[in-house]
């Protein structure tokens, strides 16, 4: 098991997804047995969020992307948001940390769906910047324009204002477990993750690439892992860059069978 992380206070609705009775919130643990396909290494911090901007862009916007270090381990701490699925109205936020290895991979995220009256935090920024500055060029890629804009309400300093809100929930839950996670000594023994996998040539002289940016999300392999009762993970084989904003996250959170407190 290569993450351990606190289940305080969270249901275990199977052996790698957990659910916040109070804010319906979904945690998902994450094994994927293959070479991660992040597009640069996390040492490169300005490739790297640039390249997850423009790959993020299809899907909604990237807001955060950072190198950081759990547990002693070299990571990747990302905060995106995205159209919830089947809701005419409403964002989700996935928070996630990304632990990679030359071989394999490591993921722990949260997905927050916003609830109430979608676009509030949003109006309530407004007057404070003015609208002209609510949408600024993205920090990472300016001129990447994705599915959704990126947004002077999505910025920190605002979440004081929302305790509440899905964006505040997410960041400050992944904040906390890059403190407190755990990752298992064997996996951290591992060989280190220094960049994208080099494009090679087959036996046909065609070129192939080793990276699963390509593979289908959610497609699982026969072998799994397991670790302490605090947390669990599945064996995977899915993207790095994919698996963050929907798989293996269900298609709405409210459809989850999670007992309101």
């Amino acid at each position: 098991m290569p993450i351990s992380f606190e289940t305080g206070g969270l249901q275990q609705l199977d052996q790698n997804t957990w659910g916040d009775p109070a804010t319906r919130d979904i945690i998902t643990l994450t094994y994927i047995d293959a070479v991660p396909d992040l597009p640069a290494p996390l040492e490169d911090e300005d490739t790297l969020r640039r390249r997850l901007t423009e790959l993020q862009a299809e899907f909604g916007c990237l807001l955060e992307a950072h190198s950081i270090t759990v547990n002693g381990q070299p990571a990747l701490l990302r905060l995106e948001k995205f159209p919830l699925p089947d809701r005419e109205a409403g964002l989700g936020f996935t928070a996630g940390i990304v632990v990679p290895k030359a071989t394999c991979c490591a993921i722990l995220k949260i997905m927050c769906p916003e609830g109430g009256r979608p676009g509030a935090r949003e109006a309530a920024v407004v007057p404070k910047v003015g609208f002209p500055n609510m949408f600024p060029p993205h920090p990472y890629a300016p001129d990447v324009r994705g599915k959704l804009p990126y947004n002077a309400a999505d910025d920190m300093r605002w979440d004081t204002m929302f305790p509440t809100h899905a964006l505040t929930r997410a960041r400050r839950w992944i904040v906390n477990a890059s403190r407190t996670a755990k990752i298992d000594a064997r996996y951290a023994a591992l060989p280190p993750f220094t960049g994208p996998a080099a494009v090679s040539v087959g036996a046909s002289g065609v070129s192939e690439s080793v990276s699963v940016a390509s593979s289908v999300p959610g497609e699982s392999n026969a072998s799994s892992s397991s670790s302490s009762s605090s947390s669990g993970s599945e064996t995977l084989s899915t993207s790095v860059t994919e698996a963050m904003p929907i798989a293996p996250v269900p298609p709405s959170a409210e459809t989850m069978p999670i007992p309101k407190a």
